[in-house]
């Protein structure tokens, strides 16, 4: 099964401004560049997590996950190939620049690329903040956090990604409004959500939680100095207990940075349907309101290749 939301990479042609947004501001630790340029941040000891390279429009390019070693790598792949999913093996070059041991990848049925793995490289007691912190950031088992992919079906997309892929679902909110599904794979509420948006694909957010509620305050009070607009404010959701805010980034998707999410067993967990997503917050300024959050493309648009 897979264990953990490993890494991400997105396309920008303002890869560059990640230097400064991704250190100054989210409080990541800047790694060495990718072979093609990418920005890389680190948010553990995990070499990096986060890899924006250079490119000519915003695009998310690929979700890392991790397996919990070989044997469950290649288990996996072969019940993947049963499925009938086209699997394709990384070649030396992709292994180096993950820095992962083994990786094989595929594409939904909507073109969005995923790669499983194990052994991805890090070093101990090398995270250092690119800001001041009280704290560092919630990873280990619970992994880098969680996504957001927009899909045109959901439940076309639900049946692909539990089904197939396995992950476990933790609940859902739904309303006239919109359709989410979260979903689990270790203790943290949800590493995955699918949010409906018929006719497009694309990539909402990324969530960062910290492990101190005044890493969030610091975040907040440093957004005028660099110039990022608030996607929602301050609020608390309903389902997974975050408290968070969503700020926008210099390559089109949004970045949650929240505290003190709540986590899930799965020997008592049970499921729920929620109509609203926060107890309180998350309003949408009127400035970025009208604005579709996130990275979009109409279904019929292809993806760049990674």
């Amino acid at each position: 099964m897979i264990q953990e939301l490993s890494y991400i990479g997105v396309a920008s042609p303002r890869a560059q401004d990640w230097r400064k947004y991704g250190t100054g501001l989210l409080g990541a630790k800047l790694s060495p560049d990718g072979p093609d340029g990418a920005i890389r941040l680190a948010v553990d000891d995990v070499n990096y997590r986060i890899a924006v390279h250079p490119g000519k429009v915003d695009e998310f390019l690929y979700a890392g996950w991790a397996m919990a070693n070989e044997s469950d790598l290649h288990s996996f792949a072969a019940h993947l190939d049963r499925s009938g999913i086209m699997l394709h093996d990384g070649n030396p070059d992709l292994l180096a620049e993950r820095q992962v041991a083994e990786l094989v990848w595929f594409t939904d049925p909507w073109g969005t690329r995923h790669e499983i793995s194990w052994g991805k490289a890090s070093t101990p007691l090398s995270f250092t903040p690119g800001r001041v912190m009280r704290g560092g950031f919630v990873t280990g088992d619970q992994g880098l956090g969680h996504i957001v992919l927009q899909v045109p079906n959901i439940e076309e997309a639900n049946k692909f990604y539990v089904d197939v892929l396995g992950f476990r679902l933790s609940d859902r909110i739904t309303n006239d409004q919109f359709t989410v599904r979260f979903y689990h794979v270790n203790g943290r509420h949800h590493s995955l959500a699918l949010a409906e948006y018929p006719g497009h694909v694309g990539f909402n957010h990324l969530m960062l939680e910290v492990e101190c509620m005044d890493d969030l305050g610091r975040l907040i009070d440093l957004l005028d100095s660099h110039d990022t607009e608030v996607m929602q404010t301050l609020g608390r959701h309903t389902n997974d207990l975050m408290t968070s805010i969503y700020i926008g980034s210099p390559s089109g998707l949004q970045i949650e940075y929240g505290f003190g999410g709540l986590t899930v067993d799965d020997l008592s967990w049970v499921a729920r349907t929620y109509n609203q997503p926060s107890y309180w917050g998350h309003k949408r300024p009127a400035e970025t309101s009208k604005r579709v959050p996130g990275i979009i493309r109409p279904l019929t648009a292809a993806p760049s290749a990674p």
